[in-house]
């Protein structure tokens, strides 16, 4: 375990005692969210995201050690443990170098070496090997020939025959090949040259063919130097069947690395050594090295893909909501009709239609008076309008309705990625059992605007789409990857129980969905809960449950105004304490009046002295007092506002030179996508965001920041703009 917490600082960073306390408390079954919140003291301030880090590679490097023990045990119990392959093991750092320090030891199915030794040509490998003996090695061979010595029964199985001189050689040299091949130090070895100067190289597959991938028709990169997303694209190309896809390695240089080794000086082997050599490189190194480098260049590209995937989400999630607005979704479409839903400002359904304003009905009159009229009748305040399909169209429609809008009405453009599949699922079902699927889209679209976390949560994250290539990576890290990111959200955010849905409840810390369901249940039995303490009534949640998901618990209008905030009920003594020595109590959260005075007296207090006098710590202290400040404070209150519009750009009304400002809908390893208000979003290439060199786009933008941005190129026949943010 030493070992482990040794490799683990030093990759992260921190302190040796910030990783063993941390691996202590996740041994305890505490959550990422709690520990990051309610232990900073033990972690020393460990964010989140270095938590996840930690308990992944402490994950990783307990299974090598796993593996390590597993394969020791296996040597030795065939005998042939020794001191070095104990050393080798000891010091590999990944499962790769285990499995090839294992590679000699492993049960083999039936190669060609294994047929050579059945046939007892191990003596002559040795001698071949050894390179001393002068006597012409094809007379030594004759004494390898076995035909005469088998039964006429063993004489017709090939693989128990050694008929000839040449047969007892090539046998012989078929189990060098093999041991050359097994060796882990050629492959260390062969694997360092193909990264230091071997090359991925592509060809088409389908000659002049059209598609994405014209850009790999002919293309060479070295395996250092090229970029995650270009893995990704290679291996998407090459299995839609568009790519051929190879790597070019210093054959020469790996050949000659293996002869230094092998061939002693000039002798009557050295030719057929030579030849075994190349034959083994071919024929068994080459295709394993080549699977591995790929598999490891793709691993590597998919961790990227997936942090990204998760940064976009992440924020995507924490997107600001808009409080107290009657919304309008507006799902877009063209044959089925446009679908709306009205929702007031807690969610609740109030109206829903289909109005036909886009081809091929082109009903923009009758749209329009139907929902001007609901407008009115229901005081909508804005318009969220889905980003799929006759998006553009729709928004052209809605800007030019509201102007006859009674009301002074705004329209947003919703990213509406997995409404579809929120709308088909059970859950939609649950929740709007006589509400057609169709409808319930529109629905999603409202709310998300209204709060995205909460509408989000209830869709599988990886259909959120503010990824790159996230279809093409492994599905199940990425599904773990974006739990996680769901959870922190939902976390850093806070839950009020007496509204939240069984989805969102379930990403609280130490919640199941059974738990979620039973809060839900007993929530319709016995009405609001009026304080945290009241979980402990719920079925299944217990006193463990409630340690890791109280703090994350938000309680409105309940007995105690500290359940406004995230205070943990393990520091309601030391806050009320805190509270009384300044001259206030904890109902003084709810007088607006009071609450300034409280703030300018906690903005006074000596945080080391007054931490040492409760018995809590400093962090801890540090976190109360900021709860007390904005008791009940939306953390996402901070984060940019979705930009409200009431007019339309077509791509023609686009000139070169023009300053707009936009969203952020994604970012990806080259760049940032940003809605501008036409109908595709414009690209800003990394190399347009700053002056500065910037190694990732998300050293200067997130999803859902708004930028300013210069159109520095239009394509109208592919419908591209190209965006600079050097404004």
């Amino acid at each position: 375990m030493e070992k482990i917490i040794k490799i683990i600082s030093e990759e992260l960073g921190i302190k040796k005692e910030q990783v063993e306390n941390t691996i202590k408390l996740i041994d305890e079954g505490n959550t990422i969210p709690f520990i990051a919140r309610y232990r900073k003291e033990v972690t020393g301030g460990l964010s989140d995201e270095i938590l996840r880090e930690l308990s992944e590679r402490l994950s990783y490097l307990r299974n090598l050690e796993q593996r390590k023990e597993e394969v020791i045990k296996s040597i030795d119990e065939q005998g042939k443990l020794t001191d070095e392959i104990l050393q080798a093991v000891a010091i590999a750092k990944t499962l790769a170098e285990v499995e090839d320090i294992y590679r000699p030891y492993k049960q083999k199915k039936k190669t060609r070496a294994t047929v050579a030794k059945a046939k007892g040509l191990e003596p002559l490998t040795n001698i071949i090997l050894e390179q001393k003996e002068t006597k012409d090695i094809k007379e030594i061979a004759k004494e390898y020939i076995n035909i005469d010595k088998l039964s006429e029964e063993d004489k017709k199985n090939k693989d128990k025959v050694v008929a000839t001189v040449d047969d007892a050689i090539s046998g012989a040299l078929d189990i060098i090949a093999e041991i050359i091949s097994d060796e882990p130090k050629y492959r260390k070895q062969i694997k360092k040259f193909c990264y230091r100067e071997g090359l991925i190289v592509t060809k088409s597959a389908k000659e002049n063919e059209k598609s994405n991938y014209e850009m790999y028709y002919d293309y060479k990169e070295a395996i250092k130097y090229i970029p995650s997303h270009r893995i990704l694209a290679i291996n998407r190309g090459e299995k839609e069947g568009f790519l051929k896809v190879s790597l070019e390695k210093p054959e020469d240089k790996i050949l000659n690395y293996i002869e230094r080794d092998i061939i002693k000086g000039d002798t009557q082997f050295t030719a057929m050594l030579k030849e075994t050599i190349f034959d083994s490189f071919k024929r068994l190194i080459e295709p394993s090295i080549d699977r591995e480098i790929r598999s490891d260049l793709t691993e590597k590209a998919e961790e990227k893909a997936i942090k990204v995937f998760g940064k976009n989400s992440k924020q995507l999630l924490l997107g600001a909501p808009i409080k107290g607005k009657t919304v309008m979704g507006f799902d877009p479409a063209y044959r089925t009709g446009c679908k709306i839903a009205v929702i007031d400002e807690t969610g609740k359904v109030l109206d829903y239609t289909t109005v036909y304003p886009t081809e091929p009905q082109n009903d923009v009159e009758g749209a329009k008076k139907e929902l001007l009229k609901l407008i009115e009748k229901d005081k909508v305040d804005m318009i969220a309008i889905g980003n799929g399909t006759a998006s553009r169209e729709s928004e052209m429609f809605v800007a030019d309705m509201i102007k006859e809008a009674s009301r002074d009405v705004h329209y947003v453009i919703v990213s509406e990625a997995g409404a579809s599949v929120y709308s088909a699922s059970k859950l939609a079902t649950e929740e709007y059992p006589d509400i057609n699927v169709s409808i319930r889209g529109a629905i999603s679209i409202a709310r998300r605007l209204q709060d995205p976390l909460a509408e989000l949560v209830k869709i599988d994250p990886k259909a959120i789409g503010v990824g790159q290539y996230q279809h093409d990576v492994n599905q199940k890290k990425l599904s773990e990857s974006l739990t996680a990111v769901v959870e922190d959200s939902v976390n850093k955010v806070g839950v009020d129980v007496n509204t939240a849905t069984p989805s969102l409840l379930s990403y609280v810390s130490g919640i199941n969905n059974t738990i979620a369901k039973n809060i839900v249940k007993y929530r319709d039995e016995n009405g609001k809960l009026k304080n945290r303490k009241q979980l402990l009534k719920v079925p299944k949640l217990g006193k463990v449950a409630f340690e890791q998901c109280a703090g994350f618990i938000r309680i409105y209008d309940g007995d105690n105004p500290l359940e406004l905030t995230a205070v943990h009920p393990e520091s309601y003594e030391a806050t009320e304490k805190l509270l009384a020595e300044i001259g206030f109590d904890k109902n003084d959260l709810k007088d607006k009046e009071k609450l300034e005075d409280l703030r300018n007296k906690l903005k006074s207090i000596n945080v080391e002295k007054t931490a040492k006098e409760l018995g809590i710590g400093e962090m801890t202290l540090g976190d109360i007092i900021e709860e007390l400040s904005r008791p009940g404070r939306d953390p996402r209150e901070d984060m940019p506002k979705p930009i409200l519009r009431s007019d339309v750009l077509k791509l023609d009304d686009l000139k070169e030179g023009m300053v707009l400002t936009g969203t952020v809908r994604n970012v990806i390893d080259f760049g940032a996508f940003v809605d501008i208000g036409v109908k595709h979003d414009g690209l800003v290439h990394i190399s347009e965001m700053s002056d500065k060199y910037i190694k990732n786009p998300s050293e200067i933008v997130s999803v859902g920041d708004i930028v300013k941005v210069k159109v520095i190129s239009i394509d109208k026949e592919r419908q591209k703009v190209a965006l600079s943010m050097k404004v």
